[in-house]
Order: structure tokens, then sequence, then C-alpha cells
């Protein structure tokens, strides 16, 4: 597995064209961070939905081309996106034939990238993407996996787009439901601490809003000193940690509560339901 960080301006698109099957959220913040990143121009970018005023919305927010009709979005495209549900991609993917000379980029979960390959009818190029919802403040994490077809250079191309909103990693397709469990779902369970660590505030004594400031800046805080200092994060827990002191006391409680193993037994439970879901 290789890490790769987007600190750096995204490479490998140049003039190429990007057709995005379904304009929501996530494919915004690609948009978005593709024209920030200035990795592409917006006349490179056309998005096709089935709701006007979502088109209508792109079009004057972020000045891409729109349209409903996904085959001429895809006329002549170089990267075609496909950001629709997972349920909608059998539809997408039969009325796009006959195949595209596109390299096709899915980050519609549970969509392996042998059944896009299938639904192209033919030998399509696919890199399937797992990212995840900080992509919407360019804080994102996304695993990716190129399927048969689909070359070195096609996968260096997906990191290019998803490298404008967060940071990217290759991984084997079969490892793709662990990723989803940590990192597709892992936000949530951050949010889950920001609420349990706001509420313990307030029933220390402190008011909500300062409850809630306070685990905010601790939480980013704690991630950024992760990412700069280059610690483990265990070493940095034994750093806070003094022997005897506050801390130590609400480790011990922690550990009595095994909560590490509470988080591995969660993660397993969200992979579990990951292969379920795609029918693997």
């Amino acid at each position: 597995m290789s890490l790769r960080n987007s600190s750096k301006k995204p490479k490998g698109l140049g003039r190429q064209t990007i057709a995005f099957i379904g304009g929501g959220n996530m494919g915004e913040a690609l948009i978005r961070g593709l024209l920030a990143a200035q990795t592409v121009a917006p006349r490179q970018l056309t998005v096709a939905d089935v709701q006007t005023a979502r088109l209508r919305y792109l079009a004057e927010a972020v000045g891409v081309r729109t349209t409903t009709d996904n085959r001429k979005a895809v006329s002549n495209a170089d990267i075609v996106l496909l950001a629709v549900k997972p349920q909608q991609m059998r539809e997408v993917l039969s009325d796009l034939r006959p195949l595209p000379s596109a390299l096709f980029v899915s980050i519609a979960a549970g969509v392996t990238t042998a059944s896009i390959e299938q639904g192209l009818g033919g030998k399509a190029r696919v890199v399937r993407v797992m990212p995840n919802t900080p992509a919407l403040v360019r804080a994102g994490a996304a695993a990716l996996a190129k399927g048969r077809f689909a070359t070195n250079n096609d996968l260096a191309i997906a990191e290019a787009i998803l490298g404008a909103v967060g940071v990217t990693v290759r991984v084997e397709e079969r490892l793709f439901n662990a990723v989803t469990a940590l990192s597709g779902s892992g936000p949530a369970y951050v949010f889950l601490l920001a609420e349990a660590m706001i509420k313990a505030g307030v029933d220390a004594g402190l008011s909500a809003d300062i409850a809630k400031k306070l685990t905010l800046q601790t939480i980013f805080g704690a991630a950024k000193l992760m990412l700069d200092s280059g610690l483990e994060p265990a070493e940095l827990r034994r750093k806070v940690t003094s022997p005897g002191g506050t801390t130590e006391a609400a480790m011990k409680v922690m550990a009595e509560r095994n909560l590490p193993e509470t988080f591995s037994k969660a993660v397993a439970a969200a992979a579990r339901r990951g292969w379920e879901l795609s029918g693997a």
C-alpha cells in the first residue's frame, strides 16, 4: 500500500476532459477541488444529472458545462467519473453502451470493477475509488484499485483527481470493504466521539458552546499533531499520559471498558456489512 499526499498540486490531467455522471455532493467536492488546485479548467468538465435545478446550480457556481443526457456528456470525454448511487449503476452503464474509449473512475460504494466492466459490455478501463466525506472540505482519504484492463497511468490519473481533495492510497480491490469500514465509515466514529466529549464536558459543568469549541479544536489539533510530528499515535499518547495524572485516570477507565476492542469489533462489523451489500 502506498500513500499519496495532496499537499502538492495534482498532476497528470493536462487538457483531458472529464464527464461527471452524477452531480451530487461528492461530485461537487471533486469538481471544486480540481478547480481550486487548477488541475483543470471549468471548460474541461461536464456534469450530467437528472435534476435540472442541481445542474443550474453547478453551472452558475463553478462554471462547468451541464446536460441531462449521459451519452452526450461522455461523447467526447477522456475520463468518465461515475458518481451515481450503487443501485443506479446498472441502468447508467447500460445507457453508456456502446463502450466509449474513456477511463472510467467509479466512486460508487460496493460496485466492483468487474461489474462495471461487464456493465459496459467490453474491456473498459476502470478504476474504483472509495472516498470519504471530508473530501467536501478537501481533507478526504481515498483508496484506489484498478480493474483488469486499466493501466498504471490510468491509476495515476485517478490519483490526480482524488488528490485534489485529500490523500490517496493504492490497495488491492479485495481490501475495499476494510477501507470502507475504516475510512469510509470512519468520520462517523469521530463524530460520535465528538458528541460524547461535548456531552461529557457539559456534564462536568461547561456550557454547551464552550464544550463544543474545546472538543472540536482538540480533535483537530490532535489529528494535526499526529500528521505533522511523524510520531506514532501510541507514542504521542504516552507523552501526554503522566503517571498518576488526570489523563492516566481517564485512560484506565477506557481500558476497563475495553475501548480498543470495541473499535475493532465495530470496524469488523462494518466490513462484514460491506461484503453483504456487495454480494461478494
